[in-house]
């Protein structure tokens, strides 16, 4: 495998040493995996490096912000780039896509025979059962959960999450206004339930339960998933891991659950997700159903795809695509706010440059070169404007006194020297400190859970971030911080007025998505 890697960096001008040089440089407190896929040339697995340098063009002219791409054909990963800050590394969250690992448990469960898809739920819970169990919630059974067709008509995860209640006891408490199993719905509800169930049946934690079983045989290390209040697993969301390990998921799948020549995952569980299990339903009923990758059919927490493969799939544009006419895996993660867009880039752009008809290519170590070199310098942009402004020395280092907050924030400091700012909070929690550079990134380890002024209803999880700020003019400073384990950014504006300041919030989520305004109000203080 390292030797395969090796003689791919020597095509393309790079030693490993280089390779590492160059990663540990971008990203100097991070050490990168090795237990990897092995690498190749494009052309060597049917693939034109030109191709693929144009599907960068592509997504470059989509301004759809990807963070990572890996692109693996028989077998071979034949491209890979993280746009900095992002970094091979580190882990990405990936929301729903997280559902297809809860069903691989599920899958792993059955065939160990713990339980079975026609099983009742209501067996599994005889604690939180409401006092009168009706016909419809008696026939609900492992497969319309799976499926996401239990007969609600509305997600049931909101209501779950804002119960005092366990969250299975709010589940199994919501009404079901049609027979299981005639009526898609995508419910993140019903993929906790699976959790939950997998839990109470085996005593683990899905992510205890699926180490020795997938993580451990496919390499995958330093995972982590969200929990409810209880510690189960949320199962339909909160699992984050690594891009690679995404791809070595789907590869997995696309091996029919075979890894390293054991059959770690039954492959008629393998043929049983991935198939239509349920009409899904249009994201657009006006929308053609050639054109729409949400009505081709549902599996087991699986989408079918248009092209003919099927996906794990998550908001803001997390994938795990398989195409097995093409023997490929295509791992994406990012912050897109129209995941037809960034499919239809791969089925467009991407795919095309796979010859199903050949196994080979002749060797191109121009177009290698350059495509390798170009994948390496992937990046995106702080804000830039101005690196000072007339008040820098007057306002740094001050002690900001904050008027009563909802965020029992009670002061903060801005130390600007040389080309970074240091943004230090006090609150009741204590002191937080974020480094940003002036026009440019300065990336850091968090420890503490989350970052300060948390958006309204996202789970605080730990991250890393990039940090950077820049004078919008001489009385405004733009702070944006890129959480690197997540797939957004927060930030604050500071407004001067002499010796008061206004700070207002901004979001990846609140600037792109007209649905979601920022909630949050502003801060207000003053220094004497």
């Amino acid at each position: 495998m390292l030797s395969n890697r090796r003689i791919f960096l020597k095509q393309v001008g790079l030693s490993a040493t280089g390779l590492a040089l160059i990663s540990a440089a971008r990203h100097p407190f991070y050490i990168v995996d090795k237990k990897d896929l092995p690498r190749s040339t494009p052309e060597d697995q049917g693939v034109s490096s030109a191709a693929l340098s144009v599907f960068l063009d592509e997504v470059e002219k989509s301004n759809i912000e990807f963070h990572s791409i890996m692109v693996v054909r028989h077998g071979h990963v034949i491209a890979e780039g993280w746009w900095a800050p992002y970094a091979a590394p580190l882990k990405h969250t990936l929301y729903s896509l997280s559902k297809s690992f809860t069903a691989t448990a599920v899958g792993l469960a059955v065939g160990e025979g713990r339980f079975g898809v026609d099983d009742s739920i209501v067996s599994f819970f005889p604690n939180d059962l409401p006092k009168e169990i009706n016909p419809t919630l008696a026939s609900l059974k492992i497969r319309h959960l799976l499926t996401m067709s239990t007969g609600h008509m509305k997600d049931t995860i909101q209501p779950m999450r804002n119960s005092a209640d366990p969250w299975a006891k709010t589940f199994l408490s919501l009404p079901l206004e049609r027979e299981p199993g005639t009526f898609f719905l995508y419910n993140t509800g019903a993929t906790y339930m699976l959790s939950a169930i997998v839990q109470k049946v085996t005593g683990q934690t899905l992510l205890q339960y699926l180490r020795p079983r997938i993580f451990t045989p496919l390499g995958i290390e330093g995972e982590d998933w969200e929990t409810d209040p209880l510690g189960i697993n949320t199962g339909g969301y909160g699992l984050r891991i690594k891009t690679e390990d995404i791809a070595k998921f789907g590869q997995l799948y696309l091996q029919k659950g075979k890894w390293n020549g054991k059959q770690i995952l039954p492959s008629e569980w393998v043929d049983e997700a991935t198939r239509t299990q349920i009409a899904s339903n249009s994201s657009k009923p006006n929308k053609p159903k050639d054109q729409d990758d949400w009505a081709q059919g549902y599996g087991y927490q699986f989408w079918r795809c248009r092209p003919g493969g099927y996906r794990a799939d998550g908001a803001f544009g997390q994938f795990s695509m398989v195409m097995p006419e093409y023997d490929a895996v295509i791992a994406i993660t990012s912050e897109s706010f129209s995941m037809q867009k960034s499919m239809d880039l791969v089925w467009t752009h991407l795919l095309p440059a796979m010859d199903k008809s050949k196994t080979k290519l002749s060797p191109e170590p121009k177009l290698q070169s350059a495509l390798q070199q170009r994948l390496n310098s992937l990046h995106l942009d702080p804000p830039k404007h101005n690196l000072t402004s007339t008040l820098t020395e007057r306002i740094s280092g001050k002690e900001f006194i904050l008027d009563t907050n909802e965020f029992k924030a009670k002061s903060f400091q801005l130390n600007l020297k040389g080309n970074t700012c240091v943004f230090t909070l006090n609150d009741d929690k204590g002191k937080h400190q974020i480094t940003c550079g002036l026009n440019k990134w300065v990336e850091q380890k968090n420890e503490k859970k989350g970052t300060p002024f948390p958006v309204a209803a996202r789970m605080e999880v730990t991250t890393a971030i990039a940090g950077s700020a820049t004078w919008i003019d001489d009385k405004t400073l733009l702070m944006t911080w890129r959480l690197l384990e997540s797939a957004h950014t927060n930030g604050l504006t500071f407004i001067f007025d002499d010796n008061r300041v206004t700070v207002k919030f901004h979001s990846s989520i609140s600037q792109n998505n007209p649905n979601a305004p920022e909630k949050r109000e502003d801060l207000k203080g003053m220094f004497s």
